[in-house]
């Protein structure tokens, strides 16, 4: 599941955006929508990667059963929809260049599965040094 999420944050890199990817899976395991971060693309602060991901799965009926994964840790905006619509568990590639708010999602009962993915960190760490206005210009809403 998390090849699905960092394919899509090269695509979104490769765009020249900002390299997060996400998608949101069924219990069984299909891929309902992936997404990627879109700020930069389509100058829009609220397209990160998991609402692009759940906005691409379309209306669900069984949120709880399924997995959100993320090449980063979740941000506020992120959290708060994985909260709202009670997504049972998510799967984060890094924390290491953003330390999100899994924690919070932990604490409020949703299953948290942290990966150490050097691709996912390496792919941050080089927009991060190549693009460090954009960087902080995004955490702003990260």
């Amino acid at each position: 599941m998390l090849e699905v999420a960092l394919n899509e944050a090269r695509v979104g890199f490769g765009e020249g955006g900002i390299p997060v990817g996400a998608a949101l899976f069924a219990a069984d395991g299909t891929a309902l929508g992936r997404g990627h971060n879109r700020q930069v693309q389509e100058d829009d602060p609220s397209v990160h990667a998991c609402t692009d991901a759940f906005r691409r799965a379309g209306r669900q009926h069984d949120y709880p059963s399924m997995t959100m994964v993320s090449t980063l840790s979740p941000c506020w905006y992120c959290a708060g929809l994985i909260r709202q619509y009670g997504i049972g568990h998510v799967v984060v590639g890094e924390t290491r260049t953003y330390a999100g708010v899994h924690e919070w999602l932990s604490d409020a009962g949703v299953q948290v599965t942290l990966f150490n993915d050097e691709r996912c960190a390496d792919l941050m760490t080089r927009f991060i040094a190549n693009r460090p206005d954009e960087w902080k210009l995004a955490r702003g809403s990260l």
